[in-house]
């Protein structure tokens, strides 16, 4: 096996009795795990009980961190003034670093949520509060990112490690970026499609945009949304068929 590529999915994102996604199922399939720190999703027993299933496991803990807006599950863009952001962002990682360390591991990088990770690929105030947090919390805690986006960009300025990422189940737009989930495209519900475009952009390099072009990517980590529809059997299937085609699924970290 020549390839390499890890592969990611958000958990965590329960809250209180309402349970979402089947993170054990999940946990036995990814290789890392962005874990919701209790602002869009996600409460302290979540917390816990994700981080130590991922840690019994041996995957990759990550935070995933977004705007302080449970009622929209983060999907809502919030103008924050830069410092705030900067410390929303603090308190979540740490939050989560806390639940991981006492299951024997840590937080090992950091990924944006929602609307938060569509603001940072262009709006460059925001991408430096974020850099800026994680440059504080722990200049070594690699950044999970859109290729081109300002995050990215600031972030490789700032010295941090940047692992590059692309999408199983959602849509581009022929810029590179994700199409608004407002639209009805914005999710590929067919998993023979994501099966598809997952061993493509694993393999090739490449993912068709929605005007039929073809982007050019270099994806290190592959996401499979947990909330998705079928979201654990698409995940296996992936993984397979990434197998089958001499792609091997490590943790980037």
């Amino acid at each position: 096996m020549d390839a390499v590529i890890d592969l990611n999915s958000d958990l965590g994102e329960g809250f209180g009795a309402w349970p979402l996604g089947d993170d054990d199922a999940l946990l036995d399939v990814v290789t890392s795990a962005n874990i919701a720190c209790g602002f869009h999703a996600g409460d302290p027993s979540v917390l816990r009980r994700v981080t130590e299933r991922a840690a019994e496991r041996g995957v990759s803990i990550g935070a995933q961190v977004g705007y302080r807006d449970l009622a929209g599950f983060g999907r809502r863009f919030i103008d924050m003034d830069p410092d705030d952001l900067a410390n929303d962002v603090i308190y979540q990682i740490g939050a989560l670093d806390g639940f991981a360390r006492i299951a024997g591991s840590a937080v090992r990088y950091v990924k944006p949520h929602g609307a938060l990770y569509n603001a940072v690929v262009a709006h460059a105030e925001q991408a430096a509060a974020v850099v800026e947090a994680i440059r504080r919390y722990d200049p070594a805690l690699p950044v999970l990112g859109l290729p081109g986006s300002q995050l990215v960009k600031q972030a490789e300025e700032a010295g941090l490690s940047v692992v590059l990422e692309s999408f199983a189940d959602r849509t581009y737009t022929p810029e590179g970026t994700l199409v608004s989930r407002r639209e009805a495209s914005a999710v590929v519900l067919d998993p023979d499609v994501v099966v598809e475009r997952s061993v493509r952009m694993a393999v090739e390099g490449a993912v068709q945009a929605v005007d039929g072009s073809v982007l050019k990517l270099s994806p290190q980590s592959l996401c499979v949304h947990g909330d998705t529809p079928g979201a654990v059997e698409i995940a296996r299937r992936v993984r397979k068929a990434l197998a089958d085609a001499g792609v091997a699924v490590k943790p980037f970290v």
